[in-house]
């Protein structure tokens, strides 16, 4: 494991740092963040209180988009891919775009693996030094075959 991906692994862990960028999208200046982030409006499980988190967007489909998809950096025990399997009715707030309703799904595997596959191929550099990362919060080697790696469909509500 290089030093470097160990100091991400743990800035992601990092409350402060990982929450900074939900002012932006509540201000509606997640554009400024680019096309590769949007946040995530979801129902806490237990609370049932607004839950907010921001991600990287792996693939968004069609044009204009109307559907998402997001990972799972720390796996089936990230709080937010948990309640949105509770409850997969979310918001969506994609660069400076209004916040629109929509749909969570988790992808199965065969979907996954194309989706991934497909990301690694458009962003082979980000994927090189980000997969150290991964493997660090999700604790097992990540690949496009078999991943590991939890993903979620976002489709708006049209």
């Amino acid at each position: 494991m290089s030093i470097l991906a160990e100091a991400a692994s743990r800035l992601l862990r990092s409350r402060r740092l990982t929450r900074a960028p939900i002012w932006l999208y509540r201000a509606r200046l997640g554009g400024l963040l680019g096309g590769r982030l949007l946040m995530l409006e979801h129902i806490g499980r237990n609370t049932g209180a607004r839950r907010h988190v921001v991600l990287e967007v792996l693939e968004a489909r069609g044009n204009p988009a109307d559907s998402y998809v997001v990972a799972s950096g720390f796996g089936d025990r990230a709080q937010w891919f948990r309640n949105v399997t509770a409850d997969p009715r979310v918001r969506v707030y994609a660069g400076s775009r209004a916040p629109a309703p929509a749909t969570a799904r988790v992808l199965d595997q065969h979907e996954a693996d194309r989706v991934l596959g497909d990301y690694i191929g458009r962003h082979p550099r980000s994927w090189e030094q980000f997969s150290a990362v991964l493997e660090r919060t999700l604790g097992t080697p990540v690949s496009a075959t078999d991943t590991a790696l939890p993903m979620v469909e976002l489709r708006l509500d049209r």
